[in-house]
């Protein structure tokens, strides 16, 4: 099924124009699109690793390449910056608002397309993928993380986690996370609320969830500058990693960074 929902969004990009895309022109995809940026100086042929950000709610990939910092602080990581974008408003995920009935199978089918059309068109080393996005972005990165660990090397969500409750299991390989979030958010917060016929999940259960099904040890403290952080380890050195931040619901494009270089560090990346 996923080669099939995979195929079938490569057949509709497929019969449209090669117009040419970037950080300023979407790159469609059937009914969908998404925006990348290359890092400055980028020869066009040496493939570089990237980042895949998913926008907040009512966001745009439009948005998210304007935001100077996270463009320049790609490209100081030698990586390519990949904006994608929600069909509408929101993004389909189990649980959500308006969505209830969703298995993510449309959201994910549109990340394996994605990511094939952003390796056939340009030079990004798909084994080098990291995978992150704030807010309702960041609830999209947690369920791409269940679903999708074989097609990302590694998951930084940023303010946001699964809807309602956890899935019970993931699929795949035991993947790497970080999980960022500000310790007073009221829009997102760690205990999660009521939108609807709805709620936002609880966080600590998302990170028990993925603890228990990735076999991490108990976790240890950390500092590191204005992060808080707990940090859990498998047999295999995976990485799962619970941040906190002082304040609300807001985003910082050192988050991004500093997911980034634990996880090269740590020869995820």
């Amino acid at each position: 099924m996923r080669l099939l929902s995979t195929a079938l969004f490569l057949c509709l990009a497929a019969a449209l124009p090669a117009y040419a895309c970037g950080p300023d022109t979407d790159c469609v995809l059937g009914d969908r699109h998404y925006r990348i940026a290359m890092p400055e100086g980028h020869d066009g042929t040496t493939r570089v690793p990237a980042i895949v950000f998913s926008h907040g709610y009512r966001g745009s990939a439009q948005g998210v390449m304007r935001n100077g910092s996270l463009r320049r602080m790609a490209s100081e990581l030698g990586a390519a910056l990949i904006a994608v974008k929600s069909k509408d408003d929101d993004w389909v995920i189990p649980n959500a608002p308006r969505h209830m009935d969703s298995d993510g199978a449309e959201e994910f089918a549109y990340f394996d397309a994605v990511l094939a059309d952003a390796t056939r068109r340009f030079a990004v080393d798909d084994t080098r993928v990291m995978a992150t996005g704030f807010s309702a972005g960041g609830m999209m990165t947690w369920n791409l993380a269940c679903a999708r660990s074989d097609r990302f090397a590694a998951f930084a969500p940023i303010s946001g986690t699964f809807w309602l409750t956890p899935p019970e299991t993931c699929a795949g390989p035991v993947a790497n996370v970080i999980h960022i979030h500000g310790d007073a958010d009221r829009t997102v917060p760690l205990t999660g609320r009521r939108i609807l016929q709805t709620k936002q999940g609880e966080v600590r259960e998302a990170l028990d969830m993925y603890g228990q099904y990735g076999g991490f040890g108990p976790s240890h403290p950390s500092t590191h500058d204005a992060l808080r952080c707990e940090e859990r380890r498998n047999d295999a050195e995976d990485i799962l990693d619970f941040c906190l931040f002082e304040g609300g619901h807001s985003f910082r494009t050192e988050y991004v960074r500093f997911a980034w270089e634990r996880f090269r560090q740590a020869g995820r990346l």
